[in-house]
């Protein structure tokens, strides 16, 4: 699929507003340097977004496997770029404030790539079961796999409290398997396996060798003993088909991620809730309701 062309991308205007809201100097260096690697690639894209998805049949089978370094940071449009860096945003800020610089990098670098091996390892084994070789065309963009890894972090490290997910109240620790069915429910075009792949890697971090293999590598880089985790009581790939990545994307197929809305009624949403939105300049995620009234963030 093409990026739509537009005269302006309003998303990434948007998403500048709320950098300099939140202020530059309050955004750690490893997040800070994240959010630029992926503006600067939206903007210079090394590639058309057909040569940097990753998919079974082009990451495996054709060994191309630079674009398990390449997808996570291209995205779609100005909006799935919007929705994703936001959340990266206030996900970042949070957990390399509490984790180190170091061991944050550390984790962007490896989730950023395993997730990618993991999303090809689910996806080969949906079309073996199911006797469907159409899983392995099936091509992920985009750095929210990331965000829901990051999200199990962020849950893990900060327990406690609950999310709203349309009207429900979910405790956090189950508020990213909430949101993965919510999403692929709203938006069946989103990647459900990318999404699922992110969370995994969460877990096995949380709860898997993952965290301390991290932790010694941080301890070798730095020559120290890795910081010990403690708890605290405080409270998305997008999925294309072989085909949709040749010519143009169809108007129809655009609209399905927009909720219904223009271009014109998405700005105005997003300007409403992104400036007059409550708070001390600390910007939130955009929640599922706001994802589902524009555009879902993909992969």
């Amino acid at each position: 699929m093409q990026r739509r062309q537009r005269g302006v991308n309003t998303g990434l205007l948007l998403l500048f507003a709320q950098i300099y809201q939140f202020g530059l100097n309050n955004i750690p260096p490893v997040t800070l340097a994240t959010l630029g690697l992926n503006v600067y690639l939206f903007l210079n894209p090394l590639k058309h977004l057909h040569y940097v998805c990753i998919s079974v049949h082009e990451g495996y089978h054709r060994g191309d496997w630079q674009r398990l370094l390449l997808s996570p940071f291209h995205h779609a449009d100005d909006w799935h770029l919007y929705f994703n860096m936001v959340s990266l945003l206030w996900k970042g800020t949070k957990l390399e404030q509490r984790l180190g610089s170091v061991l944050f990098a550390l984790i962007i670098a490896v989730f950023s790539q395993l997730i990618g091996l993991v999303y090809i390892l689910l996806e080969s084994i949906l079309a073996e079961s199911m006797d469907d070789p159409s899983y392995k065309m099936q091509c992920a963009v985009g750095f929210s796999g990331v965000l829901f890894a990051l999200k199990v972090l962020n849950n893990h490290y900060y327990p406690g409290g609950y999310s709203n997910v349309f009207g429900i109240h979910i405790p956090n620790k189950y508020a990213c398997w909430a949101e993965l069915v919510a999403i692929h429910i709203l938006s069946p075009g989103t990647s459900f396996i990318g999404h699922l792949s992110g969370i995994l890697v969460g877990l096995l971090y949380t709860h898997g060798p993952l965290s301390t293999i991290l932790g010694n590598a941080v301890s070798f880089l730095s020559n120290d003993h890795p910081a010990r985790q403690q708890n605290y009581n405080y409270s998305g790939y997008a999925r294309h088909s072989e085909y949709q990545f040749q010519g143009n994307s169809t108007p129809g197929t655009y609209d399905m991620y927009t909720g219904g809305l223009n271009e014109e009624e998405q700005l105005q949403q997003a300007i409403r809730e992104s400036l007059n939105r409550p708070g001390h300049g600390v910007p939130r995620e955009p929640s599922l309701e706001e994802i589902r009234r524009r555009r879902l963030n993909r992969f």
